[in-house]
């Protein structure tokens, strides 16, 4: 039996239009406090990037430049190892 297939988010209107090399101080900071407010509220780094029309690795590093720690890779671990 095939999993159902994820849902693809759409880019926010207030994001839309402003993934460009030539953004504004404002959009850069409000695309910063963005994506740190809904990483640690578990979003993941695939999702904010279709949320706000970016690529993954220009999200890692508005997530860097806010000075947001990342998560690692995968889900938690279910047991702590001896």
């Amino acid at each position: 039996m095939p999993y159902p297939g994820r849902q693809v988010l759409d880019v926010l209107p207030e994001f839309v239009g402003t993934a460009s090399t030539r953004q504004t101080a404002e959009q850069r900071a409000r695309l910063l406090e963005f994506c740190a407010e809904h990483y640690a509220a578990g979003r993941s780094i695939h999702e904010l990037a279709e949320m706000t029309g970016r690529t993954q690795s220009a999200v890692r590093r508005a997530l860097d430049q806010a000075g947001v720690r990342r998560r690692g890779r995968g889900a938690p671990p279910m047991y702590e190892p001896h």
